[in-house]
């Protein structure tokens, strides 16, 4: 590794520079803070061995500063006059390790193990993230549309702060992919992004996920666990739908927006959360917070800055493009050399309502790939309803319209907006087989 020695004593840096260059490490020594700044200018380097106390500087003081000129530089910090105090402070303040004066060669060598097991998990971490780049397209984020253009503006001028955004819309619409973008464009890109879907846990094991536990909290608490909150430390987390978050847990919630604090379950002790929080929801909150079902100063809170993501129905001129950006992607991804769509394949896109919106939109596409005989995505590869004529009323509640026509209408629209036939039957408050005898009725 490429070693940096930072420390005013030559007879120090003399032996310590021996025995790295035994172990076969590439070193460069620095006697004062300027010296090591003007170096990590000129030069990246794996790691560095810093003092804690310099001739006229405290070490404690510069390791900040060498942070933010190299920010994955690993600091072990070094001192004669170790405490536990200094410990703690100098691990606060970034430091990757501390070793009091005098250390042995085992000692270094354990250091170096721990920076190269590091550097391999993010490695690691950096082909996961690359793999799923291979199965997720890039979110296409180009529109002609105003009301998208709009959403995107407030968007991406609140990213770079630290507020907190709720992103409001129909299921399907892209809150999660516009959630990522934000992240992406603000101050803690280089931090963590976790998602929380609010939906999908029990209050209690919604708490466990959220903020973590400790051994013994419930049953099955065989060892302490951090939540999401402290995974995402210096990052950002994502509450989607949360407008399902029961009752119980929002006061945590809120007391964590304002105050940045929250406890594990079946612990005491506070616990500090550096964590910007955006949140999505397509409910509609100011109706649930009137009728008791969402804490009104919790609505408050999240909706500092407001999106309103269109439905697809809303930005027609996106339909295509979207279309096209989609195929390209799944067509690559099968393998197969699907290069567009027909004509008449064309048309009934732009003519389709698309309840289930962008995952509809998705879903259809894989499907007409999957089926496509040739190089085109004909009409009959698509879901038989993307070409089923337009309907001669619009069906909603309150219209002239009998139960069995609202309910097949209401189960079509869940269907096409559920990743899977359980999430919908979830969604819909049945089992999934009696979903399966209703599409069968309805003919969905």
């Amino acid at each position: 590794m490429n070693v940096l020695l930072i420390d005013d004593d030559p007879s120090l840096r003399r032996s310590l520079r021996l025995a790295l260059e035994t172990m076969h490490h590439r070193v460069t020594e620095a006697s004062s803070g300027d010296e090591a700044r003007t170096t990590l200018a000129r030069a990246e380097f794996d790691l560095a061995f810093l003092d804690l106390r310099l001739a006229r500087e405290k070490g404690l003081d510069l390791l900040p500063l060498l942070l933010r000129l190299s920010p994955g530089l690993a600091i072990v910090v070094i001192t004669a006059y170790a405490t536990i105090e200094t410990a703690v402070e100098a691990m606060r303040r970034g430091a990757f390790d501390y070793l009091p004066k005098p250390f042995t060669p085992d000692q270094l060598r354990l250091v170096f193990d721990r920076v190269a097991r590091l550097r391999r998990l993010q490695s690691h971490v950096e082909a996961l993230e690359k793999e799923v780049r291979s199965v997720v397209p890039e979110a296409d984020l180009q529109t002609g549309e105003p009301a998208m253009r709009q959403a995107l503006e407030i968007a991406f001028k609140a990213a770079p702060s630290e507020a907190t955004i709720l992103l409001r819309g129909e299921s399907g619409t892209g809150k999660g992919v516009l959630a990522r973008a934000i992240h992406a464009r603000s101050q803690r890109a280089r931090g963590p992004f976790l998602t929380v879907h609010c939906p999908s846990l029990s209050a209690e094991l919604l708490e466990s996920e959220l903020f973590g536990h400790m051994q013994g909290a419930f049953t099955g608490a065989v060892r302490d666990t951090i939540g999401k909150v402290a995974a995402a430390e210096g990052g950002t987390l994502f509450l989607d739908e949360v407008g399902d978050l029961p009752l119980a847990l929002q006061p945590k919630l809120l007391r964590l927006l304002q105050e940045k604090r929250y406890e594990r379950v079946g612990d005491t002790q506070t616990q500090l959360g550096d964590i910007r929080i955006l949140a999505a929801s397509n409910r509609d909150l100011e109706a649930a917070a009137a009728s008791g079902a969402f804490r009104e100063d919790l609505l408050y809170r999240l909706n500092v800055i407001e999106v309103v993501l269109p439905s697809l129905a809303e930005r027609r001129g996106d339909i295509l493009p979207l279309a096209d950006h989609l195929l390209r992607f799944l067509s690559q991804q099968s393998n197969k050399p699907v290069a567009g769509f027909t004509a008449e394949a064309q048309a009934a896109m732009a003519r389709y309502h698309w309840p289930g919106n962008i995952r509809e939109l998705r879903n259809a596409i894989e499907r007409g790939v999957i089926l496509a005989a040739g190089t085109q995505v004909g009409l009959a590869d698509l879901p038989v309803q993307i070409g089923s004529p337009p309907p001669d009323r619009q069906i909603t509640v309150g219209g002239a319209v009998t139960l069995d026509e609202l309910e097949a209408e209401h189960i079509r629209r869940i269907v096409a907006a559920s990743a899977t036939m359980e999430e919908a039957a979830q969604r819909l408050g049945i089992d999934p087989s009696t979903l399966y005898r209703k599409r069968k009725r309805y003919g969905l």
